[in-house]
């Protein structure tokens, strides 16, 4: 079967979000373009990982190309704290992710490519070869990808509190914290006391 590509050059949106409460959340990204839209499901990891290489691309952009090729337009808003468009039909799980900058358009290029049994030679990434797994390619502005970097690492620091001593996500029926051994002693008076 021949390899799809889905090609956003001026998406309209394209944001990180999930579905779910937290501790089983599923993680999203989503692109928007006109009437078109694709969802694709990644895990946590993923969506933090890409949001920290954008933000570093960024940056190198700015230092090699003297600032003004990766500057952000403060006219444009940047804060997109809507839900995810439904209904939420996902494409395909990413697997491999690839990262550039387009310079002719000025943009940063983002590829997400489906996960495959078989290893992906790194020439498939960012290319339009016929043979591969699908993908996932959105052309971002510097705003567009400061953007959506800022809420990616919203949403992935939106999930459950941290324990104070374990730094372990608290789960809302309870946390068995490795600090305390996950042991409790009964005292005297009845109440529950941290063993040492």
């Amino acid at each position: 079967m021949s390899r799809v590509i889905h090609v956003f050059r001026q998406p309209e949106r394209f944001v990180a979000g999930t579905v779910g409460e937290p501790g089983d959340r599923a993680f999203y990204l989503q692109a928007i373009e006109e009437a078109r839209t694709i969802s694709v499901l990644l895990e946590k990891q993923q969506v933090s990982v890409l949001a920290e290489r954008i933000e570093a691309l960024l940056a190198e952009v700015s230092r090699r190309f003297g600032g003004a090729e990766a500057e952000a337009d403060p006219a444009v808003s940047s804060s997109d704290n809507d839900p995810l468009a439904v209904p939420l039909e996902e494409e395909f799980r990413v697997g491999t992710m690839g990262l550039g900058w387009d310079s002719d358009s000025k943009s940063i290029v983002v590829e997400l490519l489906a996960v495959t049994e078989e290893e992906i030679d790194e020439s498939v990434v960012l290319d339009d070869t016929d043979e591969g797994p699908d993908a996932l390619r959105v052309f971002l502005s510097p705003t567009q990808a400061r953007a959506f970097a800022d809420r990616a690492e919203k949403v992935v620091s939106a999930g459950r509190a941290p324990c104070p001593l374990c730094a372990e996500p608290l789960d809302p029926e309870g946390h068995v914290c490795v600090r305390l051994n996950g042991f409790h002693q009964r005292s005297p008076m009845g109440g529950a006391e941290a063993a040492e």
